[in-house]
């Protein structure tokens, strides 16, 4: 059987302009940003109320320890879950656009929110980081 060249698409997607892939670079790290200072605040404060319950978990190592460390440690225990959900859906959300591509409804919001800031010019807080250096829309 003969092998083709030719590696089919997961996905049609037309070509990206600069301007909304520098915005699509500044989302994924706005968010890693976001993760990132979630960690440093709720996830440290979460992992040092646990700190009496990794101790017994050293020493001790069961499931039902773990599970009664964190039922009787409700806040700690919400704080590192919201740490890690929004730490697993950030890399979900990541790998899917870099996998399948950008879906057409982030498409068409990042296409308007390129829109909104060309249409405010260097004044928006985002141009310099979408437009680079360029002072004037249109050149």
């Amino acid at each position: 059987m003969e092998q083709s060249d030719h590696t089919p698409e997961l996905t049609h997607t037309p070509k990206l302009s600069p301007e909304l892939v520098r915005l699509h670079e500044l989302t994924v790290w706005g968010r890693w940003c976001f993760v990132l200072c979630l960690w440093l605040t709720i996830g440290i404060l979460s992992l040092w109320g646990l700190r009496g319950e990794f101790a017994l978990w050293v020493q001790y190592f069961t499931w039902s320890a773990v599970r009664y460390g964190f039922a009787y440690n409700p806040v700690p225990t919400f704080g590192l879950g919201l740490c890690i959900g929004l730490t697993v859906a950030t890399l979900v959300w990541q790998s899917r656009n870099i996998l399948l591509g950008l879906p057409v409804p982030e498409k068409q919001r990042l296409e308007r929110q390129v829109q909104r800031i060309q249409q405010q010019g260097p004044s928006h807080p985002l141009w310099r980081w979408v437009y680079g250096d360029r002072t004037t829309p249109g050149k």
